[in-house]
């Protein structure tokens, strides 16, 4: 099974995957953001991934590309784990939307954009998640600044 999917995936988008691992039972496949709507699909559509269990970021600050777009796929029918990484510039921090596939990545996406800045094209309501709408940045960039002051805002009742 380790082979399987990489090799699948790999054979199905050859331009699409920048490089494959496993590790442990882990695989994972390293694609072209420009790519992952029609990944994702197939995952879903023919691979029988039902279930993204995650999606988030990471920021490699002063590597470019900067962050790095980390989503972790199951299949409950088979019981097959994946993750797929996209590298993500920061002059064009946008990633297609996966909440066509999976409803579940709303609330993902919206986290990413709040703390990170990463848009989500397609999204039916990307808005801040976690901060107030005035909150200025986002906190998990490495170059946030640590002892930055925010305005305060009036409790709401």
């Amino acid at each position: 099974m380790n082979s399987y999917l990489l090799e699948t995936i790999r054979t199905k988008f050859p331009d699409a995957v920048l490089e494959t691992h496993a590790f442990r039972g882990d695989e994972t496949a390293v694609i072209r953001k420009e790519a992952l709507a029609g990944v994702a699909s197939f995952l879903k559509a023919e691979l029988g991934f039902d279930f993204l269990m995650d999606l988030t970021a990471a920021d490699y600050l002063p590597r470019d590309p900067r962050f790095e777009l980390v989503c972790h796929f199951y299949s409950s029918k088979h019981n097959y784990r994946l993750r797929l990484k996209c590298p993500v510039y920061s002059d064009d921090a946008t990633v297609v939307s996966l909440t066509p596939l999976w409803a579940g990545a709303n609330w993902f996406e919206r986290e990413v954009y709040d703390m990170f800045g990463i848009k989500f094209e397609g999204h039916p309501d990307l808005r801040r998640i976690l901060m107030y709408d005035g909150f200025e940045g986002h906190p998990l960039r490495k170059d946030y600044p640590l002892k930055k002051r925010q305005p305060r805002i009036p409790h709401r009742e």
